[in-house]
């Protein structure tokens, strides 16, 4: 990516009292898409948006934190309806419906989850930092698993369904991102069922 040479706005002190979380990822975002991540300073997006670094940081406290958005509400989303399910409904469609359920994002929001996939699997600070988040996940559905199969969620078979069920996700990310999938929950819905049914594909009856 390169700069595209663009004058940088003049900083505004204070912040809009419109400015929302989203208006600094989706700024944030763009300068991004067209400089590059690391070519592009907190200040910069500060001053883009009109606020103060200081004030930057009260939204997000990094600018990797940028990139991955809502991600700590949405974990949140995951461990719940994990949690809601019927005991008696198999493990792998629980997983299956509630991480398709907390992966749906409206027509607008897409565009920019491109661009999150697409800096999370190619800029070397964040492959990095996405570790940590990885594991966060990890440790969600670990906990559900043990809870069906009995153990303690760092045991193997919990880890097992855990990183395996991270493995899905991650490929039906990566692959609605690189091409051009219109239908992100249907890749998600595909790659699990895959993983359920020891990859003999089965297509759900229409």
């Amino acid at each position: 990516m390169t700069n595209t040479g663009g004058a940088v706005p003049e900083v505004t002190r204070g912040r809009p009292a419109s400015t929302t979380r989203q208006d600094v990822a989706r700024v944030a975002l763009d300068l991004f898409a067209r400089q590059g991540y690391d070519e592009t300073t907190v200040d910069e997006i500060a001053v883009a948006v009109g606020i103060s670094r200081r004030t930057f940081f009260r939204y997000y406290e990094s600018k990797p934190d940028v990139v991955w958005g809502e991600f700590d509400a949405e974990l949140g989303r995951l461990r719940d309806r994990l949690a809601e399910a019927p005991d008696g409904e198999p493990m792998m469609d629980v997983l299956r419906r509630s991480v398709m359920a907390t992966n749906r994002f409206g027509a607008g929001e897409l565009d920019e989850l491109r661009i999150r996939m697409v800096l999370i699997g190619s800029v070397p600070t964040l492959v990095a930092h996405s570790a940590v988040r990885y594991e966060e996940w990890c440790e969600v559905v670990a906990a559900f698993a043990a809870s069906r199969l009995g153990g303690a969620p760092d045991d193997l078979g919990p880890q097992t369904v855990a990183r395996a069920a991270l493995g899905a996700a991650m490929a039906a990310f990566a692959c609605w991102a690189r091409h051009g999938s219109d239908d992100l929950v249907e890749d998600v819905d595909r790659a699990f069922r895959l993983l359920a049914t020891g990859f003999a594909e089965k297509r759900p009856a229409t």
